[in-house]
């Protein structure tokens, strides 16, 4: 006599906890990745402290004080559109400056358009979610795999990112007051930084072409116009450039011949 019970019928209670997991709440789950995000969030943290005093002394250097720098630090909380900024802040023309911080500014439009996909701001939210959209929040965000990962990595980066640059810019902005400055080559950096900022966008033909045709137009205007109008000529040319490439674009039905930026 076969004693052996027959296999418990498909849906019978005892497929019910392996269904049940299966259908479980992701936010019920531990998230595997934690230790992961956070690791690598608090170590761009880190990072961001450390670029942050460079930008807090070398904006005092600039002519900005230590109120001053702060709020550009808070408000703007992007560190190239903040050297931008202090960089032609420090020509004598903090109008024009403003052209060249929100040029630089502009690709973080470009990364608010990825991430949103996956945070979907509503109302106010949109408000306090947009300063985030940095270089170091997207990576973080499209490196996960699941959308709750995703969200996890933005806001674990975003936070931290925020509170050590602002804390690291606080810093250096206090012992740039504190020290002179000019004898240790600070009124120097911001044009340094910006250049190492630039170079990495040089890769391209057409990026060296916009870059020097720019420069040529600053040189050119720098005898002739006020302190900060050459930048914002020059500014003109990239303007003009992204226009004429895009028509291009759309004229032949692909990318540009010869890009690759």
């Amino acid at each position: 006599m076969n004693t052996t019970a027959p296999p418990p019928p498909a849906g019978d209670g005892e497929d019910r906890p392996a269904d049940l997991h299966q259908v479980e709440p992701e936010a019920d789950r531990p998230l595997a990745e934690r230790g992961e995000i956070l690791r690598a969030a608090f170590g761009l943290a880190f990072y961001a402290a450390a670029f942050g005093m460079s930008f807090g002394a070398v904006s005092v250097a600039s002519g900005l004080s230590v109120a001053q720098s702060m709020v550009l630090s808070v408000v703007l909380f992007s560190g190239a559109s903040q050297f931008a900024f202090v960089g032609v802040v420090a020509t004598g023309s903090p109008f024009a400056a403003i052209p060249a911080a929100l040029l630089l500014g502009l690709r973080n439009t470009f990364y608010g358009v990825t991430v949103s996909a996956v945070l979907r701001p509503r109302g106010l939210a949109k408000v306090w979610t947009a300063p985030f959209f940095i270089d170091e929040t997207t990576a973080m965000t499209i490196s996960q795999r699941s959308r709750r990962a995703k969200r996890y990595a933005f806001w674990a980066s975003g936070v931290a990112m925020f509170t050590l640059w602002n804390a690291g810019s606080l810093s250096g902005a206090l012992l740039g007051s504190a020290i002179d400055t000019r004898a240790f080559g600070l009124d120097a950096a911001a044009p340094a930084v910006f250049l190492a900022l630039l170079w990495p966008a040089l890769r391209s033909a057409r990026a060296r072409w916009v870059a020097g045709g720019s420069a040529l137009v600053a040189f050119v205007l720098i005898p002739l116009v006020p302190p900060g109008v050459p930048v914002v000529a020059a500014a003109g040319i990239a303007v003009i450039a992204g226009i004429h490439a895009a028509r291009t674009r759309v004229a032949g039905g692909g990318p540009v011949a010869g890009g690759g930026s």
